[in-house]
Order: C-alpha cells, then structure tokens, then sequence
C-alpha cells in the first residue's frame, strides 16, 4: 500500500475582537472546507499548519515552522485577508486597506522554510500575492482606485468567473491549454504589481491583463494561483478544469518525497550488539530513526 502524501495547507487567523467576549475574544486559526477537501481528493493527508509565534504558549525554540517543512511533502497557501502593504515596502492608502501583517510573516517564514527544503508549493488567490511578495514583489492595494477595473470584485464570492490568457509555452499552457477558452473563479481586490525575483507569469486576465497567474523559474514545482480552483465543481462546461495543476504539484511531492526516503536508508555495517554479523540497516524520518536487522 502506498504511503499518503501529507500536505500542509496554511492557517487563516481570525484576531480577537476589540471588546469581544468568548470565542470571539480569542486568536482562531482555520481553513476553508472547499480547499482541504479539493486537494484531499487526491487522496492525500491535509494537515493544517498553526503559527508559532514568539509569545504564544509554544517556544520557538521546541517547535518550529522549518519542522513542518521537514515533515510534511508539500504546501498550499490558502485565500483570505489582504497582504499588509508594509510587507512590501508601503504604506496603507486607506484605513481598510491595512491588511494581516501577522499572517503574512507567518506564511513568508512558510514559504521561505519549505521552497529551502526543496518541496513544492501551490498558492491560491491570496496564496499567489503572498508568494510574489514574500520574492521581493508588490501588489496594487485596490485595483478599482489604482487602476479604475471594477469587474474582478462581485459579491458571488465562488461563482464568478471571468477569461483569462495562459502564457504560450507555459507550464500552465502545457497542463490547461487543450482545454480550449475557458474561464476561471476569480474575487480580488488586490493583484501583483512587480514581480517578484524569479517568477514567470503564466497567465493574465484577459481584458485588462493583470497578472492571474506566476510560477518560480526553477526546477521545484512552485506555482501561485489568482483563481479559486476548489471553486470548478467537476464537469463545469464553462471553467477550467484544474485537476492538472494539482496533479503536477502532487507528483513533484511525490517525487521529492521518494527522494528523500532513498537518502534516509543506510548500511552501518555489521552487527552492533557483537552476537552476529548481520547488518543493521537503519531509515530516518525528520527527529526520528529505526533500525531493523537485515535477513
């Protein structure tokens, strides 16, 4: 039987309510149904990845976010609030603009720890943002006031859709371009400026070319996602089917993961106990390792 992959997928934060009681006076973190239950369709393990901030209960010290990066085989950066514009270098053109500046160190430190150990990494709508910035790129704060296109904000949140055009020759031109003009969910208020080191875009909105969607110039699958593809119900005429991109960042997790697992498994030699000459072959797993007496 094969081993699940196990995937991380980030941690929305609902921060405490000024004057709020219960369970509205406390930090949450959750994750949307609709994307733990798209990529677990792939029957793979979904684990959430909770913060470890420097004055929580946890110490920093014990557990650690590059930790995740060890254990688990791939990420995925889930949707949500704003990027803070200070995470790019600016300032707030208005006081609804301010963004989550926690989340976002949160997720870059993510990011950063699993693009390091050499996993791959999908970001979805505010995934895609975070990935550009966390890169060195910015974001247009509000696209209706910067640059007066209104169409990408509506209030179906996971039904509206609108064209986009894959980049000729992409890697999403490769995985989705047989399937012909089809369009995308897409909600967004903000959308990346400059790009970040290293990126490619991979696609753009059709009728005013912001970007929809960036991938990594290296050989690790990293991919950022404007468009919500836990929002194409299967067999929708009219939107992309996205199953492709998932399946190609599962296979670069199960690829790395093969990988690493060929890299664990040693042979110490003969016997350690001195009552034979059997050797002992031994896997490591992240903190943990076991041994076995070859026969």
């Amino acid at each position: 039987m094969t081993t699940p992959l196990k995937i991380g997928l980030s941690a929305r934060i609902y921060h405490p309510q000024p004057g709020a009681d219960g369970l509205q006076s406390k930090t949450l973190q959750y994750l949307e149904q609709s994307v733990a239950h798209w990529v677990m369709s792939r029957d793979v393990m979904v684990l959430m990845i909770p913060t470890v901030l420097g004055d929580g209960m946890i110490n920093r010290s014990s557990i650690r976010l590059a930790d995740y990066a060890r254990y688990l085989d791939g990420l995925v950066l889930q949707g949500g609030a704003d990027l803070s514009p200070r995470s790019y270098g600016e300032e707030a053109l208005h006081e609804d603009w301010h963004g989550d500046a926690v989340r976002d160190a949160y997720e870059m430190e993510l990011f950063h720890e699993f693009v390091e150990a050499g996993k791959p990494v999908l970001g979805i709508c505010r995934g895609a943002q975070l990935i550009n910035v966390a890169l060195g790129g910015t974001l247009y704060q509000d696209i209706p006031s910067q640059l007066g296109v209104s169409h990408h904000q509506h209030s179906d949140y996971d039904s509206h859709a609108h064209d986009i055009v894959l980049t000729p020759d992409s890697l999403l031109a490769g995985l989705l371009g047989g399937q012909g003009g089809k369009q995308v969910i897409s909600i967004h208020h903000q959308a990346i400026r400059v790009l970040g080191r290293g990126l490619l875009v991979e696609a753009r909105a059709s009728d005013d070319g912001l970007i929809e969607a960036v991938r990594l110039d290296d050989d690790n699958f990293v991919c950022g996602l404007q468009w919500h593809p836990e929002f194409h119900p299967s067999g929708a005429a009219h939107l992309l089917d996205c199953t492709p991109v998932l399946d190609r960042f599962l296979l670069r997790a199960r690829e790395r993961s093969r990988r690493g697992m060929a890299r664990s498994y040693f042979f110490l030699g003969n016997g350690l106990t001195g009552r034979g000459t059997l050797p002992i072959i031994c896997s490591t797993s992240s903190e943990v390792t076991e041994c076995s007496t070859a026969r």
